[in-house]
């Protein structure tokens, strides 16, 4: 026990130490950005290939231009040309700077924005927000660098802007996931998170069945194929009534078709692309309610996790969240982001809030719910345990009533539960769905379908064409396109989506708890004493310290001491300046934590042994709603 919290110290400290150095990086060159080679190699020992055949996407700038416009989505390294371009174009405001190296090496780059000329970063209060967690949620990413940009430029001329840079910070992640991200948007290769190998269908090999892209065109589509007589038993699709481009999903046995994704069955084992390049989930491996992967639970009663890793943190892009946050509890207001439901999503994973939250911290989120939705309109706002799992009423497959269900190893319940922090995990891009089209109370493919055919020239939807597939026989390939429809709007929508959802960040970010010191006096007493008052007050919209932060003490009391010369302290009782109060030995006073809108106050008494005035500092300080230091003349 002891060497293992040795251990955890050790590596919060080095995260500490190299949290703020500025990036002067230069990168081994990696296989995206030879563009004479064909082929896309992914690092890692697996039993599968290694090697995709590179593909670019008209929907995505691969090169830095002169203008960062969102009408296309960028390549995570066209998104660090920019921040680079910034930290030199706005010394005084930007700090770039690299947090941890991912799996294959790329370097996990972040922003500090803030005024450096009103305090260090450190000494004010902050929001977090980082995106690309996900390989293929690419939207979320986007809607960082969109923030990012919209503060630099507001920034001397918007005076809410200039405010919030100048008294708060504004910490930015845009790629936590970067080998994901460039494999997604340079191959035809999709996966969940991280490329580290991992066994899915837990046979003993890894990554031994992926997809693979049949037709030539790029893309990984869908697979359909009519089920002959002896496969009628397994067929578990049917044309759907409301479009017979549309598959509906049944029972095996009540189906006349198979669907597959687009590939072939490289490991015999009669499944089709079940084991591709990683598996891993970067949002089940956080170590709040934790839970082992698939196969993880000897007693078959208890509950796993799929993608959870093998332990909690085992994999570096989590564990550089994780312990960068844990060294900087100035944060009180965070936002993971992903894509595709959509929805602003927040804790409880595993029960309800009402069961597991305090109170008034329940109130703050349901707050943000609703300021959410003032910005973006998305249809759900709410906790994951509840909200996210029932949003559709019934089962589509079973029909049964939808039912809370817990997840694991989740973001916002590390967020709130182990960090006491407000933090969503919000739900960027709807697949098109933007009405319900058949009134049948459901945001479902139909209505992405009818959106693609009304307001997206059919882009999004390939036509079902006939083909011959080695193992198959005749099928045909269509249906959604996966990356640009499915998982992430055309380029066209991306500014509509991200601008909103930028802005609900922003508007949390104004919510931040700000300490403001109100007054110092300096009063005469009797026999050379003076009476130091020093009063206060939160002006911010939210506490500095949720009651969860207080429970798991993730925050200080808010605490104020006065800083006065030590060789005038020396001498307890001959000392020639002495604090008579506080009376106890540690003369720091500790004032709570100061709730919105509260005022405070606190009073030293400082006697003087020597002729003359001294000079001293009062120091305000709150873990998450700054810190102040004001000089004051003590005496004539």
């Amino acid at each position: 026990m002891k060497q293992y919290v040795t251990l955890l110290v050790g590596m919060l400290l080095a995260a500490g130490a190299s949290a703020q150095k500025s990036y002067y990086g230069t990168e081994p060159k990696w296989p995206e950005q030879d563009t004479t080679k064909k082929f896309y190699t992914v690092k890692g020992e697996r039993h599968g290939i290694s090697f995709f055949k590179k593909h670019y996407a008209k929907d995505v700038e691969y090169f830095p231009g002169t203008k960062l416009s969102f009408d296309v989505y960028h390549a995570p390294e066209v998104m660090y040309s920019w921040c680079r371009k910034w930290a030199d174009q706005y010394p005084n405001l930007v700090d770039l700077y690299e947090v941890a190296k991912s799996y294959e090496g790329r370097p996990i780059l972040q922003l500090t924005l803030t005024n450096k000329k009103t305090g260090k970063h450190t000494n004010k209060p902050a929001a977090y927000f980082e995106g690309g967690r996900h390989s293929g949620e690419v939207t979320s990413s986007e809607a960082v660098m969109w923030l990012a940009k919209y503060l630099l430029d507001n920034y001397g001329k918007d005076p809410a802007i200039t405010r919030l840079l100048d008294t708060k910070t504004i910490y930015l992640r845009p790629q936590n996931n970067p080998d994901g991200a460039t494999m997604y948007l340079y191959t035809a290769q999709r996966n969940r998170s991280t490329v580290h190998p991992k066994d899915d269908d837990r046979d003993g090999l890894l990554d031994e069945d992926p997809e693979e892209e049949l037709d030539n065109d790029g893309v990984i589509y869908q697979i359909r194929k009519k089920a002959t007589a002896k496969e009628l038993e397994k067929a578990d699709y049917v044309l759907d009534p409301r479009d017979p481009r549309l598959m509906k999903k049944v029972q095996p046995g009540q189906g006349q078709w198979l669907v597959y994704t687009e590939g072939i069955d490289n490991d015999g084992d009669g499944k089709y692309n079940e084991d591709g390049v990683g598996g891993l989930d970067n949002h089940r491996n956080y170590p709040e309610n934790w839970r082992p992967d698939q196969g993880g639970d000897f007693t078959g009663r208890g509950f796993t996790q799929g993608g959870a890793g093998e332990y909690p943190l085992s994999e570096i892009e989590t564990r550089a969240t994780v312990l960068w946050l844990l060294g900087h509890p100035n944060i009180s207001v965070v936002n993971s982001m992903d894509t595709r439901v959509p929805m602003h999503l927040r804790p409880p994973s595993t029960s309800s809030g009402e069961e597991s939250m305090f109170p008034p911290d329940l109130a703050i989120y349901k707050h943000m719910d609703s300021l959410g939705l003032s910005f973006t309109g998305y249809p759900w706002a709410g906790d994951v345990y509840n909200t996210y799992h029932t949003r559709s009423k019934t089962d589509r497959l079973t029909g049964d009533p939808t039912k809370p269900t817990p997840l694991f190893g989740h973001g916002p319940d590390f967020g709130y539960f182990y960090y006491g922090s407000v933090w969503y995990g919000d739900e960027l891009w709807n697949g098109g769905a933007m009405k319900d089209y058949d009134s049948d109370g459901q945001y479902d493919e139909y209505d992405g379908l009818r959106w693609d055919d009304e307001a997206n020239n059919k882009r999004g939807f390939k036509p079902w064409t006939k083909f011959t597939h080695p193992q198959l026989g005749e099928v045909e390939i269509g249906g959604f396109h996966p990356k640009f429809f499915a998982q992430n709007g055309p380029a066209w929508q991306l500014e509509n989506w991200i601008s909103k959802q930028a802005k609900f960040n922003l508007a949390m970010a104004f919510e931040l708890p700000q300490i403001t010191l109100k007054d110092v006096s300096v009063k005469p007493l009797a026999n050379n004493e003076y009476e130091i008052t020093v009063s206060w007050s939160n002006t911010g919209k939210l506490p500095v310290a949720l009651e969860q932060a207080k429970r798991i003490k993730i925050v200080q009391e808010d605490q104020v001491s006065l800083d006065i010369d030590k060789d005038l302290l020396k001498g307890f009782e001959n000392a020639k300046v002495t604090i008579t109060k506080p009376a106890l030995f540690d003369k720091t006073i500790y004032a709570g934590y100061t709730g919105t809108g509260e005022s405070k106050e606190a009073a030293f008494t400082v006697k003087l042994n020597q002729p003359g005035s001294i000079k001293a500092k009062v120091k305000l300080s709150s873990t998450r709603g700054g810190y102040i230091e004001k000089e004051i003349t003590i005496g004539k």
